[in-house]
């Protein structure tokens, strides 16, 4: 392979890198943005909210607007109010509810859809009576799409009971609990009949009958803050586990690496054949085969290629252009073993062009991460850091003179003389080890004998192998009174 095509190989080896490092840049910063956006959405939340309850206190609880018993139903059109748009914006959705508050026919709008609000619980019929009141006075109210609001479990008592067959309903006893009657489903079943009103124009609250009560709703507000800041860490938690690394993503960047290298093999093999006089109308079968074998190769190595950068840098800490270049440097390995095992190179070769291929490498990673830095431009950076610095390396690489070469030779001929006679004074000093340790263990199992006499004198033979002085030495029964009795 010429330089120019180890040049191109060596590009495209760190565009595919770079691709990469830029689609989980992508990720994380949508991350960024997300969690940004999410502090935004959490703080108008809250603030809504408040904004909500601080009106209830000013211009409700004060004023004792609705008296005793209409008081409770302007705290629901507030809370309401003020609930459904924080519940929007902790999503990032807009605001939908405004509270109309004129005493007329609508109390909410949202999104333009007319609300009536009906918190009514006197005379058991779970606020129908006063939907019914209202109709009679506004017949018109319901023609263009408008809506009666309910609280949450009125209206689930009136859907089960407005579903109930009459079998059913002939069963119903009333309970200690909240239980139904068969009242109650006669009262419900002759409204939606009488009224002639669809059970799709009454929808429930946000609240329900009791958390709208004058002692009820500073803790109604307290338990919907909470549970907006929990939604807010699942948003977040969400946004966490959408920018790790997954399987699509990763089948992306392992395709699109194998269809790039692939390419570029295609490319450099014609280029080759070309090179050598032969015209693109005159390639034969076998030059398409090789063709062929050389694209089929690029792809697979690219795929590899692909799979292993993308695991890299998002299971450790390592970089796009290192990772490529640890898979570029497994190649070149790869195929040096592979010489080695023909016997077209020998053991030493084998080891200086797998350091050559890994200084290669290392050269190509580091030129590409210094121009994606100075050219922060996703994949052109990485691509022209690569070239400039590749360039340099061959420059410097080539310009070794002779006498240079002549010296790297010497040095290491000197160094293979050096191990061969280190060697011989290793085994030298080895077979002396040997000889002093034989007569070291012939002198201590002398020392230990089960005969007395000839431990005796094996102790004495041992401390003077050990180095004690001899006039030290309790070699005779005056030197051994005189230790122990003087």
């Amino acid at each position: 392979m010429s330089d120019a095509s180890r040049l191109v190989q060596s590009n495209q080896e760190q565009a595919v890198a770079a691709w990469i490092s830029h689609l989980n840049q992508i990720r994380l910063d949508t991350l960024l943005v997300a969690l940004g956006k999410q502090d935004l959405n959490l703080k108008d939340a809250l603030g809504t909210l408040d904004a909500a309850l601080k009106r209830i206190d000013l211009e409700v609880i004060a004023t004792n607007r609705g008296g005793v018993k209409g008081m409770h139903g302007f705290i629901a059109e507030v809370a309401e109010t003020g609930i459904s748009n924080a519940r929007s914006q902790i999503t990032g959705a807009d605001a939908a509810y405004q509270w109309v508050n004129d005493n007329g026919p609508v109390d909410l709008l949202r999104n333009g859809v007319e609300v009536q609000q009906k918190f009514v619980a006197a005379g058991g019929r779970f606020g129908l009576g006063a939907v019914a009141q209202h109709l009679e006075k506004y017949p018109d109210f319901l023609k263009n799409g408008a809506k009666y609001q309910i609280p949450a479990d009125h209206f689930e008592t009136i859907k089960t009971l407005h579903a109930m067959s009459p079998e059913d309903a002939g069963l119903l006893v009333r309970g200690s609990g909240d239980g139904y009657s068969f009242k109650d489903w006669q009262r419900v079943q002759t409204f939606f009949k009488q009224d002639n009103v669809s059970i799709d124009s009454i929808e429930p609250s946000k609240l329900s009958y009791d958390q709208a009560q004058r002692g009820a709703y500073n803790q109604t507000f307290q338990t919907e803050e909470q549970s907006l800041k929990a939604t807010d860490q699942d948003l977040r938690a969400e946004a966490v586990r959408d920018s790790h690394a997954n399987l699509r993503e990763g089948a992306k960047a392992t395709l699109g690496a194998a269809a790039i290298e692939g390419g570029t093999a295609f490319v450099l093999a014609v280029i080759e054949k070309r090179q050598q006089g032969t015209a693109l109308k005159d390639f034969t079968r076998d030059d398409w085969v090789d063709i062929a074998s050389e694209t089929g190769l690029g792809f697979a190595k690219g795929g590899v290629r692909g799979l292993t950068i993308y695991s890299l840098t998002n299971l450790t800490k390592t970089s796009a252009a290192v990772a490529s270049s640890v898979v570029t440097a497994g190649f070149a390995i790869a195929e040096q073993a592979n010489r080695l095992r023909q016997g077209e190179i020998t053991e030493v070769e084998f080891i200086e062009n797998a350091e050559l291929v890994c200084l290669d490498s290392a050269v190509s990673a580091l030129s590409s991460l210094i121009g994606q830095t100075l050219i922060p431009v996703p994949v052109l950076g990485a691509v022209i850091g690569n070239t400039v610095g590749t360039i340099m390396y061959k420059a410097v690489k080539d310009s070794l003179a002779a006498h240079e070469a002549a010296l790297i030779e010497r040095y290491l001929r000197e160094q293979q003389a050096l191990a061969g006679r280190l060697a011989h004074e290793y085994q030298d000093l080895i077979q002396q080890l040997d000889e002093s340790m034989s007569d070291y263990l012939d002198i201590l199992d002398q020392a230990f004998a089960p005969d007395i006499a000839v431990a005796l004198l094996g102790s004495v033979e041992l401390a003077l192998e050990l180095g004690v002085a001899p006039d030290d030495v309790l070699d005779t029964k005056m030197k051994t009174f005189a230790y122990f009795l003087d």
